[in-house]
């Protein structure tokens, strides 16, 4: 078919190039047409004794290759030369319904040198013609060695001996070609084919690099005629290194076995081509070609034009190799043998070089979409499928879900695969972070075809971008006569952030258990706070006036971090009220409800002394500790009750009479602040849960008649604590005042139970300092904990 075989002729080589896409799916073998015996199958044996080449370019297209000096090239007068090749083609592996193309080749070559030496890839020829001289005059030792074995030659035969660190052989031509050597003579010319590594064969090291080398001499007799002719070969089995850019293939400028009179050695020319083309300006193509007394090197760079980078994957890891087919022709001249041509054909593939991808963020946030690109990939590697977030996905159901998924060129004709995804995809993963942000995270898993082998390579890439995209939000307070109130926005709500009171979550439970009254709307959670409910924070507490202040943290669900403080602080008017403060300070406004009215000034708590701070006609102020004034404590279930009482003392008019005369009326009231047990300030010396802040206690007033008064108060403690200012237990600092101590310095530290009740005992929980007469300030140092 037409453009399936195309051919040429180059440098005394048939070349012959199948084109691999006609052959896509299919089988193919050579037949070589021998003139007088018919079509033979080409094998590895006949192609290297035989001077043929079957390979591939790096393009995968078939190559093949012949001398003109073949086993069955038809040779006229060592000019012309014919060679036909059967091409089958089958859809089989068996071969069977084969369809043969008969391919006629044709090469004129008349320029031959004196010798000719060509080292192919599986064979080394050396060509001489047969008037050349045949003894050099240096007599070497090679040529000295077979003197005495001409005499045995027999008449009209051809035979070669060989020579070689093991000794002397001679054998007969149909000997030699049982051991894969191919000999013959032309009308001009003689010629010995070698398989490489032979056993008549040694290597040796010319300039540092290795050299195949058959050494051989070629005996003809008849009557009075003896020809010796020299058909040593000697061609190089390496010289090639590598870098990270370029690879470099090194010949032996001079090779001592070909040129025995070194001192008349004269290079000629030196050409080199790729792919059987000569390159006639090297550095065009950016090839280097340089040569010296010693060496011929040729350096290519990675990549270059003429050869392939070819992808692939080894060890799971993706890199590149590259393939490029060189040869190069290098004529001298020396005083035995006029002049040489010397050709090496040389196919170079370079080690496997990883080359792992890498995946570009160019995300635009403000545009809330990933541009992800991926490469750097050859040609030859195609998308299979995206995992993102693990759930994979074809490009062709990436397009149809909404991603956009499409290649990109880039330098070096490398290309890359663009992936765009909206970050509000719910495939993408969003985490709240710092004040206001969110972070983004795209997980991409590819998987790639390699090759034309298909190989499967699979890369995982995770993509971020914080974006400040989150509004924190405000709240907004007011209040009415008894209540305050805190509107809060819901958005984020439990998801981003979450509201706490103190260290503790408030949530519904929360809030109806306090006391709170909470409500919603489409947009905001309304929180209605009664001025004496738990939370609650009393700035400034007066004479008829209280100012109250109610906190709510905002913080982060995942850290706990706060990042807002909500308040609502409002000043209250108030003719009677009971206040508990966290560090055992109770304050109370009492109203007068006698008839006839009493003068409050005379008010008092149990303890005489303690009277009110301030009064007026209808009201009394008290503020106490729970340590003094005749409190006393008792404890019923999870609560701590310390309660006081508020009288009156009557006046009593003068008289004898044993009847105590008074116009004043009966005025009684009890006071008690409630505390939870785990919770509460004893005394200044006990300590509190220290991962909870302080709260208020409950307080209410309670009248009492006459009645009661005398009635026994069950379960009632008196504790007193003291600072000592020395071990002697003597003199004591003044209670609730601050104490500054070294921290090297002892504290001395008194706690009583007043009480002698046989069933009570005191034990001391936890004990600490700290800097400020806030006993839950920060810092603070422990000096007991859990007893």
């Amino acid at each position: 078919p037409p453009g399936f075989v195309e051919s040429s002729c180059h440098s005394r080589i048939f070349w012959m190039k199948l084109n691999k896409l006609l052959l896509q799916g299919k089988f193919f073998q050579l037949e070589i047409n021998d003139p007088y015996a018919g079509p033979i199958l080409l094998d590895e044996k006949l192609a290297s004794r035989c001077g043929y080449v079957l390979s591939e370019d790096v393009w995968g297209n078939p190559i093949f290759r012949a001398s003109v000096l073949g086993c069955h090239v038809a040779n006229k007068a060592d000019e012309l030369f014919s060679l036909t090749v059967n091409i089958k083609v089958s859809s089989y592996s068996s071969m069977r319904a084969a369809v043969t193309y008969t391919y006629p080749m044709y090469c004129s070559y008349s320029s031959w040198a004196s010798r000719e030496i060509v080292c192919e890839e599986n064979y080394m020829e050396v060509s001489v013609k047969t008037d050349v001289p045949a003894v050099s005059n240096d007599y070497t030792v090679a040529w000295m060695s077979a003197l005495p074995e001409t005499q045995n030659v027999a008449y009209q035969v051809w035979q070669l001996m060989f020579v070689s660190p093991s000794g002397r052989k001679r054998i007969m031509v149909s000997d030699a070609a049982k051991l894969g050597y191919s000999f013959n003579n032309t009308l001009s010319r003689v010629y010995l084919r070698a398989p490489y590594h032979s056993n008549e064969s040694d290597v040796s090291t010319v300039s540092g690099v290795n050299m195949n080398m058959v050494t051989s001499t070629s005996m003809y007799r008849q009557r009075w005629l003896l020809l010796l002719i020299d058909t040593t070969v000697s061609c190089p089995v390496d010289g090639i290194s590598f870098t990270d850019t370029t690879l470099t293939w090194t010949v032996p400028s001079v090779i001592p076995t070909l040129v025995v009179q070194e001192s008349t050695f004269m290079s000629k020319n030196i050409l080199m081509g790729v792919d059987g083309q000569v390159i006639v300006n090297p550095e065009e193509k950016n090839y280097l070609l340089e040569h010296n007394k010693t060496h011929i090197g040729i350096t290519i760079p990675i990549g270059a034009e003429g050869g392939k980078l070819k992808s692939s994957v080894s060890g799971g890891v993706y890199g590149v190799i590259y393939s490029i087919d060189l040869f190069l022709e290098h004529t001298w001249t020396d005083a035995d043998w006029q002049t040489t041509k010397y050709t090496v054909i040389k196919s170079i593939t370079t080690p496997f070089m990883p080359q792992i991808p890498t995946v570009i963020n160019t995300t635009l946030p403000e545009e809330r979409l990933f541009n992800v690109a991926f490469g750097h990939f050859l040609p030859d590697v195609s998308l299979v499928t995206v995992a993102i977030g693990n759930v994979p996905f074809t490009p062709r159901e990436a397009q149809h879900h909404g991603f956009k998924i499409y290649e990109t060129p880039f330098s070096n004709r490398t290309k890359g695969f663009i992936l765009e995804v909206s970050f509000d995809d719910p495939h993408v993963l969003k985490e709240y972070v710092n004040r206001n942000e969110t972070k983004y995270t795209l997980l991409v898993n590819y998987t790639v075809s390699v090759g034309p082998e298909m190989t499967l390579y699979y890369h995982a890439a995770e993509v971020e971008c914080v974006v400040a995209d989150i509004e924190i939000p405000e709240a907004v307070g007011h209040c009415d006569e008894e209540n305050l109130y805190l509107a809060i926005p819901t958005f984020g709500l439990h998801h981003y952030w979450n509201l706490y009171l103190g260290n503790k979550l408030l949530n519904q439970h929360v809030a109806i258990t306090n006391g709170y009254l909470p409500a919603t709307n489409s947009t905001h959670l309304i929180l209605q706070i009664p001025l004496f409910s738990v939370g609650v924070v009393y700035e400034d507490v007066s004479f008829q006036k209280i100012k109250a202040r109610f906190d709510v943290a905002l913080r982060k669900v995942r850290t706990m971090e706060t990042l807002q403080m909500f308040s609502v602080s409002c000043n209250f008017n108030s003719s009677a009220f009971i206040i508990c403060h966290p560090d055992g300070t109770i304050m109370v406004s009492a109203q007068m409800k006698t008839v006839p009215a009493i003068d409050m000034s005379k008010t008092k708590l149990r303890d005489s002394s303690c009277k009110p701070r301030d009064y007026n006609e209808g009201h009394a102020f008290f503020k106490f500790h729970v340590t003094t004034c005749g409190t006393s404590v008792r404890f019923e279930g999870d609560y701590i009750i310390y309660e006081n009482e508020i009288s009156y003392e009557k006046e009593i008019l003068p008289g004898q009479s044993i009847w105590k005369i008074t116009r004043d009326p009966d005025y009684r009231l009890m006071v008690l602040c409630y505390y939870r047990a785990k919770e509460t300030l004893v005394l200044g010396a006990f300590a509190s849960d220290p991962s909870t802040s302080p709260p208020f206690g409950s307080g209410t007033m309670v009248p009492r008649s006459n009645t009661a008064v005398y009635r026994r108060i069950r379960q009632a403690l008196n504790v007193v604590s003291r600072v000592s200012k020395d071990e002697s237990f003597v003199e004591f600092y003044e209670p609730n005042k601050a104490i500054l101590k070294r921290p090297t310095e002892p504290v001395f530290l008194e706690v009583e139970l007043k009480d002698k009740s046989p069933l009570d005992e005191l034990y001391l929980e936890n004990c600490w300092v700290t800097g400020s007469l806030d006993f839950n300030s920060t810092p603070r140092w422990n000096i007991t904990v859990d007893g």
